[in-house]
């Protein structure tokens, strides 16, 4: 039988068990990390446009001529996509309306508001071979009915 010297067998693995843990868990941790970034990025952009959709149809609905229909949209949506740290840039924005025939703002009518925004994704640079695969277009739309007493005075 052969005997085992504990000391010099300890010699041989000092070290191995901390290095191995650091590296499994940065090969492991890193790709946590960014998709945990990259949900939140994409979790925030969603519920601006959401948000931003449903304000700009509510404060349409309620404004009363198309004018001011139209900058108070406009308003809401800048406000809600601010709120989230997106710049208006990114964003576009469609109205469409039932009665076109009479305007948007009729009684009974109902307006529309969809807002689309590009989320870029963290980390990614925007080269021109990746511009399309750097980010995720997202879009939501809100509809609202103008109220049968919308003009009576």
């Amino acid at each position: 039988m052969r005997r085992v010297n504990p000391w010099i067998d300890r010699a041989f693995d000092a070290g191995s068990a901390s290095l191995e843990f650091i590296t499994a868990g940065m090969v492991l941790l890193v790709p946590l990390v960014y998709l945990v970034v990259t949900m939140a990025a994409l979790q925030a952009g969603a519920l601006a446009v959401e948000g931003a959709a449903r304000q700009a149809a509510r404060v349409y609905v309620s404004a009363p001529d198309e004018s001011q229909a139209m900058a108070r949209a406009d308003r809401a949506v800048k406000f809600s996509l601010a709120d989230y740290g997106m710049s208006v840039d990114q964003a576009s924005v469609r109205i469409d309306c039932q009665e076109k025939q009479f305007g948007c703002l009729t009684r009974r009518s109902t307006v529309t508001v969809t807002v689309r925004v590009v989320v870029p994704l963290p980390l990614v640079p925007d080269l021109l071979v990746l511009r399309g695969a750097s980010s995720i277009p997202l879009e939501a739309s809100a509809t609202h009915t103008v109220s049968r007493f919308w003009g009576a005075e």
